[in-house]
């Protein structure tokens, strides 16, 4: 398994989707994950210290792992299936430990809270992740922080592609090509 932080959470202008961002902890590689607006709320607030006056889903969570004698080890994003994302919340109850399921949108916003660390499988990111080169990359084109972009940065404040920057950011927008966001909203229109 593969340690990452949380690097950024992005926001689309045009389409609203976020993508929460995964650092590997020693190395310039990255895992988007696309994930839904309220759970990219959830994991910016805990990143900057915002207490809400009454828990939210993921400190509920937080206070019924710990009212149950159970501390949060570590969450894992153990596997990618059709670009759908899957982790599992490991739990340690005396000499037990128990694996949850859950989207990784809620485990990373439970992790977090719980000052748990996040790993990634290494097949999910030979599958997903990207690599940015240290000369491929500038200053302007470093990740922004989750405050940075929950404060107003969209995709907009990046700077204008010119030919070194296009260059160093093909993977990422390949990466982006590949995922079959027009399926999935289709899809959900019929499921309603």
């Amino acid at each position: 398994m593969i340690r990452v932080t949380v690097d950024s959470i992005r926001v689309s202008l045009l389409t609203q989707h976020r993508v929460v961002v995964l650092r590997e902890a020693e190395s310039r590689r990255y895992l988007p994950i696309w994930i839904g607006s309220f759970e990219a709320d959830a994991i910016a607030l805990a990143m900057q210290g915002h207490e809400p006056q009454r828990p939210m889903t993921h400190d509920l969570l937080k206070s019924v792992f710990s009212e149950l004698g159970s501390t949060i080890s570590h969450i894992v994003i153990n596997d990618i299936q059709d670009s759908t994302f899957y982790a599992r919340i490991v739990v340690e109850q005396g000499s037990h430990t128990i694996e949850i399921d859950a989207r990784p949108s809620d485990a990373i916003a439970l992790a977090v809270r719980a000052d748990a660390p996040i790993y990634v499988e290494t097949h999910v990111f030979e599958t997903a992740g990207v690599l940015f080169d240290e000369e491929e990359t500038t200053a302007e084109e470093q990740p922004k922080s989750a405050s940075r972009t929950l404060t107003g940065a969209t995709e907009t404040d990046e700077p204008e592609p010119d030919a070194s920057t296009d260059e160093g950011l093909s993977l990422f927008r390949d990466f982006i090509n590949t995922l079959d966001i027009d399926d999935d909203e289709k899809n959900k229109g019929k499921k309603q």
